[in-house]
């Protein structure tokens, strides 16, 4: 009971802050789908850190599919046609330096349900560096994204972003001693869009964006088996006269079960609206299958 009450109170500062700032009359509607980065929590085990920080790790990542199971308006390509049906999404990661500098990329890929739901309308594709320094984490990457089926609007922009990181098993004393059994993780921070080729600050596509504003909390709620996150991504516009107060806020809030130490299934909600006017406003919820994996050194010499 004290770990679920912990839970809600993390989770009211990171997404409950975010609904209260939405409320306007606005209708539906929707843009391409990944703009906040990586908000899923990790997957990552004590055995996996050990095996990180002796170098014995070649590099490491995830799969993941996701049906969309309710969409009214989160379109299936950057120029707005099409309902997303499913996602399926690869990731991988190497340690260049440690933990201090990091290579990865992520490929994201949708289906159009309104053509099947199986042949593939968007391919979204990311190469970045990241790393972490005692409690701050650095990031900066390059995305874009192209529609697969049919010729149209491609989005590409690139950032950087720096956040606070906080994990109470290690920086609570107190925390073993209440919760046993659970731990939070969280970062805060902000990025700079320094490169953008038709990335936009609002969800109608108006606007481009210049600034980000990032908040993250995963809570364990019991032995990284079922582990409850939420995740906000402001931006701003750099065509507005205020090029630092936010246009827009995207906020998901999830529940992964794990069903072993490398398998979890997660349901999350995510909406996105604008902020400074009335607007589109993109909702969906959806169900998915995540697979994580390391690939170790010795397996690469044989």
């Amino acid at each position: 009971m004290k770990g679920f009450l912990m839970a809600c109170l993390i989770l009211q500062v990171v997404v409950v802050l975010a609904v209260s700032c939405t409320v306007v009359g606005v209708p539906s509607g929707a843009r391409a789908l990944e703009k906040y980065g990586r908000p899923l929590p990790s997957m990552e085990q004590q055995d996996d850190k050990a095996a990180r920080e002796t170098g014995d790790v070649l590099f490491s990542g995830y799969f993941l599919t996701a049906a969309f199971a309710s969409n009214r308006n989160f379109f299936a390509r950057p120029d707005n046609t099409g309902l997303v049906g499913l996602r399926h999404m690869l990731h991988l990661e190497t340690d260049l330096y440690k933990q201090y500098l990091t290579f990865y990329t992520d490929q994201n890929f949708f289906s159009d349900r309104t053509n099947g739901w199986i042949e593939l309308s968007e391919w979204d594709s990311t190469v970045g560096l990241t790393g972490l320094v005692n409690h701050i984490g650095w990031r900066i990457h390059y995305e874009r994204d192209s529609p697969l089926d049919k010729s149209g609007l491609s989005q590409s922009y690139a950032d950087a972003l720096v956040t606070a990181r906080f994990q109470a098993i290690d920086d609570w004393s107190w925390w073993k001693g209440w919760f046993p059994n659970q731990n939070l993780n969280a970062y805060a921070g902000a990025g700079w869009v320094f490169s953008n080729q038709n990335f936009f600050a609002r969800p109608d596509n108006t606007g481009r964006a210049l600034f980000r504003y990032v908040a993250h909390a995963d809570f364990d709620l019991y032995k990284n088996r079922v582990v409850l996150y939420g995740d906000v991504n402001f931006f701003s516009d750099r065509q507005a006269e205020n090029k630092v107060s936010p246009t827009e806020l995207d906020w998901i809030i999830g529940l992964a079960l794990r069903v072993r130490d490398d398998l979890e299934v997660s349901v999350y909600r995510e909406e996105d609206h604008p902020l400074d006017r009335a607007g589109l406003v993109q909702r969906y919820v959806a169900v998915q299958v995540r697979y994580s994996f390391d690939v170790p050194k010795k397996l690469w010499k044989k």
